[in-house]
């Protein structure tokens, strides 16, 4: 405006900007906004190209979807990685109507915790030879209750915590020279005991529901904390369905070959009337549970640098852990009594209405309620 006629075009010509933005701008300078501006702005507030995926909503989820199911490395690290590369990914993502380019698709993955790795030797040993048929196997069934509006979780036993004043890994702010004071040593206290979190993850609204025994982590008290949530959270959201679908590791108190699961389980079925498929991940694949890296890892990171001093704490803490990708959480602490080594009987099992699936029926089955 100082320079002129002539002056638009030096401008663009130093700054590389449009003539037309400069005329624009120059518009809105000369008109009533003008005097509607702050003094530290040049532009209205929200002004400039919005963020793709702000026009975009879907693409992030798409993105994911592209991502995930061939996911490599360890998923409760913030760092996760993938083995299609960002120019097969775009070119997958324009083809479903996201037009992207793969400049784009890279930072969208880093901000999701994707990075390149190469692999390293740590391993000996194989897999069981249907181990990525029966990942298929799960996420189609994964796939088909989401898609109707039905129950599916991620089950799985966090890792047990000592409660009392330990050092508990990670850094907060405070203020300068002045850390929270912490044990020495790592000896159980034999007051406070230890705090085991077992928790239950809803795959389509992305909520989660975590109880903390002090006992042991049992089978019983793994499917008390499915009834739990199920009371506390799952009815609400579901209402009147009659089936739901339980994923969860092939080890531990969810064993795929225990038979405390299986009939605790039945009652579970019987008390709600739900129709309970189970779909267990291969051994040695817990990582790769939903349960790992959608909840666990957000849990770990909210308690950072926190020693957990009492278990009303720990249940606070995970309480008040979300995501701004709309994670809820809820927590409560259990002090029911699950004694270890229950041995269930031949006629128990044969009372329990499981129906094994035709594909690996050791790891897929079907336990319906029984007649009242």
């Amino acid at each position: 405006m100082e320079l002129g006629w002539g002056g638009v075009t030096a401008v663009a010509r130093a700054t590389k900007l449009s003539p037309t933005t400069i005329l624009s701008g120059m518009g809105e300078l000369k008109g009533p906004r003008r005097a509607a501006l702050p003094p530290e702005r040049v532009r209205q507030p929200g002004g400039g190209r919005k963020r793709v995926v702000t026009r975009d909503p879907s693409l992030q989820p798409t993105l994911e979807a592209l991502v995930e199911p061939t996911s490599r490395g360890e998923p409760e690290s913030p760092l996760r990685w993938t083995i299609k590369s960002t120019r097969v990914l775009a070119a997958e993502l324009v083809r479903q109507k996201h037009p992207v380019s793969y400049h784009t698709v890279g930072a969208l993955l880093n901000e999701a915790g994707y990075s390149l790795q190469a692999n390293r030797k740590t391993r000996e040993g194989g897999s069981h030879p249907d181990r990525n048929a029966q990942f298929e196997y799960l996420n189609g069934y994964v796939e088909r209750f989401l898609h109707r509006g039905q129950p599916a979780i991620s089950v799985d036993t966090k890792k047990k915590e000592l409660v009392g004043d330990f050092k508990n890994g990670g850094r907060e702010w405070h203020p300068q020279g002045n850390p929270d004071e912490v044990r020495v040593h790592d000896f159980l206290d034999e007051t406070l005991g230890k705090a085991i979190p077992y928790g239950v993850y809803d795959l389509l609204h992305n909520e989660g529901w975590v109880s903390v025994g002090i006992d042991h982590d049992t089978a019983q008290f793994a499917v008390n904390t499915i009834r739990r949530w199920w009371r506390a959270m799952g009815r609400r959201r579901f209402g009147r369905v009659r089936e739901m679908l339980v994923t969860a590791d092939s080890g531990g108190s969810n064993s795929a070959r225990s038979r405390l699961w299986k009939v605790a389980l039945q009652e579970l079925a019987d008390e709600t009337r739900l129709t309970l498929t189970v779909c267990h991940f291969p051994p040695g694949t817990s990582k790769w549970n939903k349960i790992e890296h959608r909840l666990f890892s957000f849990i770990a990171h909210n308690w950072r640098g926190k020693p957990l001093v009492s278990l009303q704490a720990i249940v606070e803490l995970i309480g008040h852990t979300h995501t701004a990708q709309g994670l809820k959480v809820r927590a409560a602490l259990d002090t029911g009594i699950y004694p270890k080594g229950i041995a269930v009987s031949d006629e128990q099992l044969e009372r329990v209405n499981l129906e094994p699936h035709q594909f690996h029926g050791e790891w897929n089955y079907t336990i319906r309620p029984r007649a009242n």
